[in-house]
């Protein structure tokens, strides 16, 4: 058949004209000649429609495009791909496509004025203006806070903070924090993930946990409720020698209300309950333990001295062992020396 367009003796492709006019004359992707794109200048979010994200900006603007811009689907396989240079505070962009129609390649190319406008995103608006859902306390039981420690649930806190933010909580912020004397106060602005954070903090320290709630006033005709957490770290720690049940003890690591220890005669494990560990039992932690310089030893026994006085003493092994060191670490308990697991 003859080609209407060209009139060769051709196979027609559509509309009574060959391939080759038929491309000649079809557009296959138009758009806008300007488009804008929103930026947080606080944390660099780009918006896309109502959705604020943080991705590369070449990414967001191949998003924008796939919005603003009409593809025809006889294009197969597209691809995009842009080139911008900024130009008095604009981006002078040039948009490719790229596809196929039956076998022949087509690409189209596109003048593009890229406007960047500035508007704070909502997470950012309601940190910046103080809002918060929940306070996470921390607080010890029947004792302060050393410096170390503070240091420690601080930066746990943080921790947890920041790995959620990574997997996708980006509402979620710390609006602040307070040191006081008893203990730390962070002010979090989602209260069912800083639930969340609280019984995290409470399986990694071991304590008490306690929710109230409090009246912040009405929101969209509807009352709302501020959530306090309180978890309460118990008066022992990890590290620290008690006595229980006429044995001696080392603890091992802390999961909520229950404690891994180490009998200190025999350096087996045991499981003791937290409220059963009396304050008054406590011995302390690390600072108790002294390192001895080995002598001999048996199956049962070592002879162990002590660097600063010389002296000697025998000291019964938790179980039959050869200790391959020249030192050895050990902690004295109401006169009982003890051999301490490497």
């Amino acid at each position: 058949m003859f080609c209407v367009e060209c009139g060769k003796d051709t196979p027609i492709f559509r509309n009574g004209v060959c391939l080759g006019c038929y491309l000649k004359h079809t557009q296959f992707t138009s758009g806008p000649s300007i488009l804008d794109i929103t930026i947080c200048p606080r944390c660099s979010s780009y918006k896309q429609k109502n959705t604020w994200i943080q991705e590369d900006f070449d990414d967001i603007l191949r998003r924008h495009i796939k919005d603003t811009y009409s593809i025809s689907p006889e294009l197969r396989n597209v691809t995009i791909q842009t080139n911008c240079k900024e130009q008095d505070r604009i981006l002078q962009c040039t948009v490719s496509f790229s596809g196929m129609i039956e076998d022949v390649p087509i690409t189209e190319q596109h003048p593009l004025t890229v406007r960047i406008r500035r508007n704070t995103c909502d997470v950012c608006s309601r940190e910046s203006g103080g809002y918060y859902e929940a306070i996470l306390q921390i607080r010890a039981e029947k004792r302060t806070f050393t410096n170390e420690e503070l240091k420690t649930l601080r930066t746990a806190v943080e921790s947890l903070v920041e790995q959620l933010q990574r997997s996708g909580k980006r509402g979620l912020f710390i609006t602040d924090s307070d040191e006081t004397r008893q203990g730390l106060d962070f002010f979090i602005s989602e209260k069912t993930t800083a639930f969340s954070i609280a019984k995290k903090i409470q399986e990694q320290f071991g304590g008490e946990f306690k929710q109230s709630a409090s009246d912040a006033g009405m929101k969209d005709s509807k009352q709302v409720y501020r959530m306090t957490y309180l978890v309460r770290i118990p008066a022992y720690r990890k590290g620290d020698f008690f006595s229980f049940d006429g044995s001696y003890f080392m603890i091992d690591s802390l999961h909520e209300n229950k404690v891994r220890a180490r009998d200190l005669s025999s350096w087996t494990e045991k499981v003791v309950e937290g409220k059963d560990i009396q304050p008054s039992k406590i011995f302390g932690g690390s600072e108790l333990i002294r390192e001895m310089i080995l002598v001999s030893q048996s199956k049962k026994e070592t002879q162990v001295m002590d660097p600063k006085t010389y002296t000697t003493v025998e000291v019964q092994k938790p179980k039959s062992m050869t200790i391959t060191s020249e030192t050895v670490k050990t902690v004295k308990l109401d006169g009982y020396l003890f051999l301490l697991p490497s």
